[in-house]
Parts: C-alpha cells; structure tokens; sequence
C-alpha cells in the first residue's frame, strides 16, 4: 500500500506546479497589461524609428518652439541690428546694403561712389545726394559669388571687382535699359586666375592703360586691361599688407613687414607701349611695419601709418631718376591697432586714421589731431577715403556707409589762404585768395550751423 502510494503524490505534485506556474504566467500578463495602459507614456522615452520620427516630428516641433519663433531666430541671425552712430559731424549714413561692405571708391570725376559687400552686390552712389534725405544709387548684381574689392575705371562707365570664391577679377559695364535709365552689367567672362595667394587690393590706372592686383605674399601683378600679365614684381618685403595705384597712375607702392614703402613706375612709351616697371623711390624712416599709405590727388604727397605709433607726411614730388630721395615733412604720434588704415585728402591738407572702429583726423600742416569719432561702425572699419574734392570722408566696415564733412581741410584752407594774403602783393591774386577764405567759411559756418 505505501509503495504504491508514492508515485499518485509525486503525479499531484506536479500537478500543483504546473498548475501554480499557469497561474502566475496569467498574473504577470496582466500586470504588465495594467501597467502599459497607467504609464503610455514610457513608450516615448524609447527610442524610435525613422517612421516613428516622422509622424511625430510636427508634434515634437510644436513642443519645443514655435514655427514663428524659429523664423523670427533665423531672421535675426541673418541681419544683425544695424549699428547706430550720431555726430554732428555726420553729414549722411548710406544705407542699402544687407551684408557687410568690404571696399570703397570714388569715381576720379567726382560724381559716385561705388561699394561692395557680400550681399552680392556692388552699390553706385551718386555723390550728389550726401547732403539729402534719399540716397540713389544703381545695383549690379554679382552672380554666384561676392565681392570683395572694388575699383572704377577712368570713365566711369566701367568697374572691376574682385570675386571672393572666383578668386579674380570681373568686369562690369555701364548699360542703357529700355526705360533710358542706365545699369551695371557683368561681361560674360572672368578675367583668368593668375595667382594662388590671398588678395589685399586691386586698381587701375586713371591712365587706363594698367590694372594692378597685389596679393598678400610679395607678388604684384601688373595686367593690361584684358587681363594679360605685363609684369610681376616681386615686393622683397616679407609680406604686403597694402599696395595702390597713384592717383596720377604713374606709380605702384606696396607696404608690408618691413619699415618702410616701396614705390615703382610703370613705364610706357610715348604711343602707349608698355615699356617696364622699375623702382622709383622708399619712403624710409619708421621703426616698424607699416599698415597702409596713402596719396595726395597729384602724387606729389605721401602719407604713411606704422605699427611704431606714428604717422608720417612725406613731399614725393622730387627727381628720383637723379637719386633724390622723398623728404620727410611731419611725423606725429598716434594709438593705432589693427586693422589700420590711412587716407590722405586729395588736397593734402588733412589725413585720417581709422584703427578698428574709431577715425582720427589730423591736420597736415601742424600734426594736430582735430576731430575723433569712436565707435563709427559696428564692426572694424575696412576702408577709408575722402572724395575728390576734399569735401567728405567715407568709412565702411558693416551694412553702412558714413560719410564726414572735411571740417579738418576747410579749416586748414582759411588758415593757408589767410597766410597767403597777408603776403600778397597783387590785387587780382588777394580777390582770388579771399573768396577762397570766404568760400571755406561759410561751408564751415552751414556745417556747425551758425549760418541759421
């Protein structure tokens, strides 16, 4: 009886397990069940797929920040506020670009100013409109790139700029539209790439027999106006931080790492051959590096600014095939940094220095610093340049343009005009002398206001 006992409590043994183990398999499932339909929201910290993603991206989009918000984000980033700047002294803010302008220049007629950003635009100004509440200007359209320099031609009916990504120049022409009114139009093909060094300025001759393209290592490169090398100078200088075109267009001039400017002529025979370039003369004197130079309208005056802390006004007009050597007229102090750029009135009576966003201007006949403006532009100043008549000076380095009444130069033309007439002898000469006086007064009397 007890053996046959054994294997009946051994068969409901495992009976109760397997019976046990249903029952918990059945619990377990319904708790999860439970817990799944308390907690729907656990599904959504795991992670999904490339589906699960895009039913869900509109939802995830209204849970973070809102489609209006993220426009009005991107919009700022693209057009940063426009940087706000007073001065009595101001007598106008060109405002049209929507990125920021890199190069100025006047036409040598006087009549526009043209400039350039990375909107991918060029803007010509008319100079006409400085003193008036509206400012026109022509647009040329810089097609699948920006750019960087600008320069006009003699005639003014042409530009050349410089492509930032094309890494050459381009040529723009004046065009007549169908309404008679007139445009900028691009030719249809670039200049050729000659040379692989980062840019630091282009120009052309007022001579309109060279183009000159300086690169930032010792090269510059000396074109005719189809884009054909008629030489290549090697500066010697380390490297060039400026070089220009004289504004008679008989010189070139480049400043670099070494103290001191070097200046070539470009030489063409008498039917307009190109003949050489050789050196002319240095400009010798300073302790340091040089930033930038500049030319009066008739070469005859020189400007030079150094990392040395001092600006120096040099007379140009000598005989330097007979060696004679520039002469050094004045130096005086200032506090610069880079980037560092000077501008000497075409009448050479006045000079300024921009050093990051602030311009100093300094009179030239005793070195006395007149006028300070701080905090022109929003961001560093990237060029300088008065007007050819010695009436405004221009300063760019974000989305706008600042143009300054030449107080500086009036000022030195009623006390250079009063020095001559106490001097003079002939009455014809004291008339002509005094109506200058006059003339520099009153402009002066109209800008303080002293006139109302």
């Amino acid at each position: 009886m007890e053996v046959a006992a054994v294997p009946g409590s051994a068969w409901l043994a495992g009976l109760s397990l397997v019976l046990g183990g249903l029952v918990l398999w059945l619990v377990l499932i319904l708790l999860r069940r439970r817990t799944e339909e308390a907690e729907p929201s656990r599904k959504g910290t795991e992670p999904v797929t490339i589906d699960d993603q895009d039913v869900n991206s509109e939802a995830a989009s209204k849970a973070s920040v809102p489609k209006k918000q993220k426009q009005l984000q991107r919009i700022r980033k693209e057009k940063p506020q426009q940087h706000n700047f007073t001065h009595p002294l101001l007598a106008s803010a060109l405002k049209g670009h929507s990125g920021s302008i890199t190069c100025l220049d006047f036409s040598s007629n006087g009549k526009y100013l043209a400039s350039c950003s990375d909107d991918r635009t060029v803007r010509i100004w008319s100079t006409k409109d400085f003193l008036e509440r509206e400012h026109r200007c022509m647009r040329a359209n810089v097609e699948l790139d920006h750019a960087t320099l600008v320069r006009f031609y003699p005639d003014s009916r042409a530009f050349i700029a410089w492509l930032a990504n094309g890494d050459t120049l381009r040529l723009f022409k004046m065009t007549k539209k169908e309404d008679g009114s007139f445009t900028y139009t691009a030719l249809p093909e670039d200049f050729p790439k000659l040379h692989r060094a980062p840019i630091i300025n282009i120009g052309v001759a007022d001579t309109g027999k060279y183009i000159m393209v300086a690169f930032s290592d010792t090269t510059i490169l000396i074109l005719d106006t189809k884009g054909d090398v008629l030489a290549t100078i090697n500066t010697n200088q380390m490297n060039n931080t400026f070089s220009a075109v004289s504004p008679c267009g008989r010189f070139v001039a480049s400043c670099g790492f070494t103290p001191d400017v070097k200046v070539w002529e470009v030489c063409f025979s008498k039917s307009g051959d190109f003949r050489e370039v050789t050196r002319a003369f240095e400009l010798k004197g300073h302790t340091a590096g040089v930033y930038s130079f500049s030319f009066s309208n008739d070469s005859r005056r020189m400007a030079t600014v150094s990392k040395d802390g001092t600006w120096k006004l040099w007379d140009t007009d000598v005989e330097y095939k007979k060696q004679q050597d520039p002469y050094l007229l004045l130096t005086g102090r200032c506090q610069v940094a880079e980037p560092c750029r000077i501008a000497l009135s075409p009448d050479a009576r006045a000079l300024a220095i921009s050093s990051r966003t602030s311009i100093f201007v300094y009179n030239t006949r005793n070195g006395e610093e007149e006028e300070r403006f701080e905090g022109v532009h929003g961001e560093h100043i990237t060029d300088l340049a008065f007007d050819v008549s010695s009436r405004f000076l221009a300063s760019c380095g974000d989305r706008a343009i600042r143009i300054f009444h030449n107080t500086t130069g009036y000022r030195a033309v009623v006390e250079e005009m009063k020095a001559l007439l106490k001097k003079a002898t002939n009455e014809s000469t004291k008339q002509r002398l005094q109506q200058q006086v006059t003339s520099a007064q009153n402009a002066l009397d109209a800008i303080y206001g002293k006139g109302n």
